[in-house]
């Protein structure tokens, strides 16, 4: 009857605490960092290595992130891959796997898995944009094969570490991706944060500092360099997937392929020529964005003017505050409904009127695919000179630096 009260009380015992007897702050630690290592693993295996080839990595890393991802997860590669590749390639239209422009922010924050579900049962996706992901014995007859013997493994190993409580640790870990990847970046990604650039589409950064979902928070950049391995673009943004890639880098497990181009400015040359226009061009996000900064400092010059003479919160000084926010933005991009506060502003302030007239204009020479190179730069020194004797200082400056721009 002893022995058994023993066995009885050592399952109690192992039950309530496990086999490691943690502490409640040592069992969030273990949570903490092994979701960590998940969405580190996404971001880099998945996302930057798989879908979009940023970077190349040593098997060894490879195979790690393949059997986290197994083990936590349950996603299979080729269909993570093929959803990714078909959402920037359509991004906001109807066929995007999950735009929260079309499905609804809501739909995409409470149902993002689901829709990822959904796509993945879809041959055509699959065999469209899923080439060139692993396809050896391991991913046929393991990982793709067994997706829920992984997490089923990952239980049992919760359950022996910590007892009850590791069903909670477990279904924290089941839970973080579809959250944070699917629910946070799908969809908020998409809807609210700043953007640094003005990309097709309308991503966004959540946050300027991308640690806890791995670097993704910054998705307004990935969506304008989709290809580069690093994510953050300004000084003052932080992207921790790219540190752990620099680190995988000095171990020799990693190889990057390719990060955001730097503009570079050189002396001023007196006309811009063909080497300008490619540096223009392989910069254009760069400067449009510093085009914005223009367009944004005039704007406060006026509100600052207009608070001088005591017009603060006037009709003019909301209109103004408004278009400081949307001038610099695509016509397309801009809402229908503030469009006519956006021309009132322009027709009241020829300054304003003529940047938003010449950054169309300047836009133009990359938009504008009928047109040969010669042409091209011809146009780009018509700006330069329509620019610098505009007689607005924000323009005399831009063109400045577009003569100064090299690759």
């Amino acid at each position: 009857m002893s022995d058994i009260l023993i066995v009885w009380e050592s399952l109690v015992d192992w039950l309530a605490n496990g086999m490691l007897q943690a502490a409640w702050w040592q069992i969030l630690v273990f949570t903490l960092v092994v979701t960590h290592i998940t969405i580190a693993s996404v971001t880099i295996f998945l996302h930057r290595s798989q879908a979009h080839r940023s970077l190349d990595l040593h098997p060894i890393a490879s195979h790690f992130f393949r059997f986290w991802l197994w083990l936590t997860t349950g996603m299979v590669t080729k269909e993570w891959v093929a959803i990714h590749r078909k959402h920037h390639a359509k991004c906001e239209t109807a066929d995007d796997p999950h735009s929260p422009q079309v499905y609804g922010i809501g739909k995409v924050l409470r149902e993002g898995s689901e829709l990822y579900r959904a796509e993945a049962k879809n041959q055509e996706t699959l065999a469209k944009y899923g080439h060139n992901t692993p396809d050896d014995w391991l991913e046929r007859h393991v990982y793709s094969r067994y997706t829920w013997q992984g997490v089923g493994l990952m239980l049992i190993i919760d359950l022996a570490l910590f007892g009850a409580i590791g069903l909670t640790v477990w279904a924290v870990q089941m839970l973080w991706i579809p959250v944070t990847a699917a629910g946070i970046i799908n969809g908020l990604g998409h809807w609210w944060g700043y953007r640094n650039f003005e990309a097709a589409d309308a991503s966004t950064n959540i946050s300027p500092w991308g640690i806890l979902i791995g670097g993704e928070e910054l998705h307004n950049n990935h969506h304008t360099y989709p290809t580069s391995a690093k994510l953050s673009v300004k000084k003052f943004e932080f992207d921790i997937g790219w540190v752990y890639i620099r680190g995988l880098q000095m171990l020799g497990l990693a190889k990057v392929r390719k990060t955001p181009p730097l503009l570079k400015l050189g002396a001023v040359k007196p006309v811009a020529d063909a080497k300008t226009l490619e540096a223009i061009i392989a910069n254009r996000y760069e400067v449009m964005a510093k085009y914005a900064r223009e367009l944004r400092r005039v704007c406060q010059n006026e509100l600052r003017a207009l608070k001088q003479a005591g017009a603060k919160n006037t009709a003019r000084w909301k209109e103004l505050r408004l278009a400081k926010r949307w001038l610099h933005r695509d016509q397309d991009r801009i809402p229908s409904d503030l469009k006519p506060h956006i021309d009132r502003v322009c027709a009241q302030s020829p300054t304003l009127a003529k940047l938003v007239a010449m950054r169309e204009e300047l836009r133009q020479l990359w938009t504008r695919t009928n047109v040969s190179a010669e042409q091209l730069v011809a146009d780009l020194q018509a700006w330069c000179k329509k620019a610098e004797e505009s007689g607005v200082a924000a323009l005399q400056e831009f063109a400045l630096k577009l003569r100064a721009v090299r690759a």
